[in-house]
């Protein structure tokens, strides 16, 4: 029998609320137990383009209709995902990352906003570093790695041991290292040792490796891209932008070298308006400064950490 090649679309969808990253979830129609991205194969006589049939997926499947979006990555690796009809198929999907401002989902679509770190929670230092990186990841991965030094670089530059940095933006490296050594619950070698603690919670097919590799594009864009306005609303304070900018990074930032950078760069201005609800003093709101897109060619956030 033929292998049949399938395309599909996938969205990562992004929000921040209440300082909490969150994705947007559907139900697998292939296995209920895990959650998936909003998705659906690319009709080739229905969708004009593959920008608008993810657009048209999303809608279907969420009420949510997309603002922000560029193109991720494609996935195309051999055996990702199942035709659903026994029948032997090549699925190859183009993924898009959507940046949003949290809406709730009709509940009769049964789509859900997640927090993404509970997906990935390795990604997130806004405390300090995770204390089960050491006490339970590190063992494992310095077991699998035993004397070869080539994996044992491998581990530390991914996982920041043996006194080398820590990279956010690794994060798809982090998880393909976590899927090969079998930590992860998606995994074929995954041997149920796993703590949600560490492990994370579990996707269908391959799309946590599609969330790792979204976070991953935004921690780097958003130091030459104002992309993460796209999540703020028009009127914010400087310690809502921070929170945003904490949120998408997994690190606290220095609060002085941040507000100086970020009005030191024409990111922002004052629209001589104060937030009243802030528990102290009224504080100022600002708007993005869409000048700054003329002037210069990398607009972005500095993140200069705390740690």
């Amino acid at each position: 029998m033929p292998t049949t090649l399938r395309i599909s679309l996938d969205a990562v969808i992004v929000a921040v609320t209440d300082d909490v990253p969150r994705v947007l979830t559907v139900n697998s129609p292939d296995d209920q137990q895990f959650e998936a991205l909003p998705s659906g194969p690319l009709d080739i006589h229905q969708h004009p383009t593959l920008e608008r049939g993810i657009r048209a997926w999303v809608s279907a499947q969420t009420d949510l209709h997309l603002g922000y979006l560029e193109q991720l990555y494609t996935f195309g690796d051999r055996d990702r995902a199942s035709s659903g009809n026994g029948q032997p198929s090549r699925v190859v999907s183009t993924a898009y990352l959507a940046l949003v401002r949290e809406q709730s989902p009709s509940p009769e679509l049964r789509a859900h906003w997640r927090p993404w770190y509970a997906f990935l929670p390795w990604e997130d230092w806004r405390d300090g570093r995770p204390e089960f990186i050491d006490d339970d990841l590190a063992p494992r991965l310095r077991h699998w790695a035993g004397t070869d030094a080539v994996r044992r670089e491998r581990i530390a530059l991914c996982f920041g041991l043996e006194r080398s940095p820590w990279d956010p933006e690794r994060c798809l490296e982090r998880y393909e290292l976590l899927w090969e050594i079998g930590v992860v619950a998606e995994s074929p070698a995954f041997d149920g040792a796993g703590s949600s603690d560490f492990a994370g919670r579990p996707m269908a097919w391959d799309h946590r490796r599609m969330l790792a590799t979204a976070l991953g594009r935004m921690r780097g864009k958003i130091k030459y891209r104002p992309v993460v306005f796209e999540l703020l609303p028009k009127r914010f304070t400087l310690s809502q932008l921070q929170r945003v900018v904490e949120a998408l990074a997994g690190n606290k930032l220095h609060t002085q070298n941040f507000r100086r950078l970020v009005e030191q760069g024409g990111l922002v201005e004052r629209t001589g308006e104060h937030e009243h609800a802030t528990g102290g003093r009224p504080a100022a709101l600002f708007r993005f400064r869409h000048e700054v897109l003329r002037e210069r060619p990398a607009p972005g956030v500095n993140v200069p950490r705390a740690w």
